[in-house]
């Protein structure tokens, strides 16, 4: 399990209202809000859209380290809106988080290795789940789960109980498949296709033939009964 990143971010204070949010994100400023179980009154500031894209742009969890007029946060990026048009951020809120209050994420999950099944037997991987639900204090939260497949033959599954999950209280079922080992597309099926097709058209074949023959039947005897 992978401790997260801690990004150092600065914010800066805003004015409330439309018209203020409009200016700064002509000048490429996201409005954000700060709260959390320690804050008192929520804080509104401005951070940079640039900024708050390297946070975005990666799959892991990160946290970050805020600095708002002064003081510091460690916070949790916990949702950004954006715009449907444009898809750029409108609005982003930040948690702060708390050493005593567990948090519930969402934290993805990354497959290492090649499966033996694949490598040798030609299988296929297969990852039904690919982010589980968890809850945890900050100091436990991972930046992502991984899971060896190396050693998976055909047929072989991991799920959500073989994560490591020491200190943290997962919300899904541990019995959900995370990724099994599916076997190659079968090549008898595929064959047997083939050989569907080649019989329909043997088919087809024998009836064109035998419509050939009835024709010329049928023209032999309009041929007779036109000589009579």
């Amino acid at each position: 399990m992978n401790q997260p990143e801690l990004y150092k971010l600065e914010g800066e204070s805003r004015d409330l209202g439309k018209r203020s949010s409009d200016q700064l994100r002509e000048t490429l400023k996201v409005p954000a809000v700060l709260y959390g179980p320690k804050i008192e009154e929520n804080i509104h500031f401005a951070v940079s859209e640039i900024d708050l894209e390297k946070i975005l742009s990666s799959s892991q969890t990160k946290l970050q380290l805020l600095n708002v007029n002064g003081k510091e946060y460690k916070t949790l990026l916990k949702n950004v809106e954006f715009d449907p048009v444009t898809d750029r951020a409108l609005h982003a809120d930040f948690y702060v988080l708390d050493a005593d209050t567990p948090v519930k994420l969402k934290i993805p999950i990354r497959l290492k290795g090649i499966a033996k099944g694949v490598r040798d037997g030609g299988g296929r991987v297969f990852q039904p789940l690919r982010i589980v639900r968890i809850k945890v204090l900050p100091d436990r939260i991972p930046a992502q789960f991984e899971l060896d497949i190396t050693a998976l033959n055909i047929g072989d599954s991991l799920h959500v109980s073989e994560l490591d999950m020491e200190g943290i209280d997962p919300l899904d079922d541990p019995k959900r498949t995370i990724v099994t080992i599916a076997p190659p597309k079968s090549e008898k099926l595929f064959t047997s296709a083939l050989e569907d097709d080649d019989e329909d058209l043997e088919e087809s074949a024998e009836g064109e033939e035998a419509v050939a023959e009835g024709e010329e039947a049928a023209e032999g005897e309009e041929t007779e009964e036109t000589k009579e």
